[in-house]
């Protein structure tokens, strides 16, 4: 059953608290609706699809397959895709904070200057994604898979990566302020010019990593030399 309430012009609906298949979705975005609040897509198949600016805030994508689509500048804040397929995904710009992504596929997906401030990607498939200036501040990306992603400018603060597999990532001038790197793997990782004085490098893996020009604690001094 879908429950629509109507905007203040009374001309383009808001579905809120819905049950939509993929069809119905499509099919409303596509006569202008942008507005899908707490909606329920669990399963659905939205791959390869346009999307742009979307409202789903607070939806439930679990294990949804949304490879290739769209989503520029969406606003997905509190959305589950917990376990969903973003393969290739474009989530540039989008709205993500507080959004749960736990053991989601995000390999090759671009989340260019996205907001996942506070979200949730703990064994997440980041391979290769490019992640450059994205807001990961007080992000869980416990566990995560970053292998050769690209974390350039990004801001990191505060996140969790502790377990997290960096290999070959790029983190050059990443806000690097107080994260977990708990037994991370670092190895082959581009910390060019990175700030690490506020990190415990105990039991993290730096093999063959680029340290040109960073910035660490004395008492990690001595292990880098």
């Amino acid at each position: 059953m879908i429950l629509q309430s109507n905007s203040p012009d009374d001309k383009v609906p808001i579905f809120a608290v819905c049950i939509m298949d993929a069809n119905e979705l499509i099919k409303h975005y596509s006569a202008g609706n942008r507005d899908f609040l707490q909606v329920s897509l669990r399963q659905a198949h939205i791959g390869e699809i346009c999307l742009v600016g979307i409202n789903l805030s607070r939806s439930d994508l679990s294990g949804a397959t949304l490879s290739g689509a769209n989503l520029r500048g969406a606003n997905l804040s509190e959305v589950t895709l917990a376990e969903a397929n973003l393969w290739r995904a474009d989530l540039s710009e989008a709205f993500m904070i507080w959004a749960n992504l736990s053991k989601a596929n995000l390999i090759r997906a671009r989340l260019f200057n996205v907001d996942l401030h506070k979200a949730t990607l703990a064994k997440a498939d980041l391979r290769l994604a490019d992640l450059r200036q994205a807001d990961l501040s007080n992000t869980n990306l416990e566990g995560a898979d970053l292998r050769y992603a690209d974390l350039s400018g990004a801001n990191l603060a505060g996140a969790n990566l502790s377990k997290a597999n960096l290999t070959g990532a790029k983190l050059r001038k990443a806000d690097l302020y107080k994260v977990n790197f708990t037994k991370a793997i670092l190895s082959r990782t581009d910390l060019c010019h990175a700030d690490l004085s506020s990190i415990n490098l105990d039991g993290v893996d730096l093999y063959e990593t680029n340290l040109i020009g960073i910035n660490v604690p004395e008492s990690a001094s001595s292990k880098l030399n």
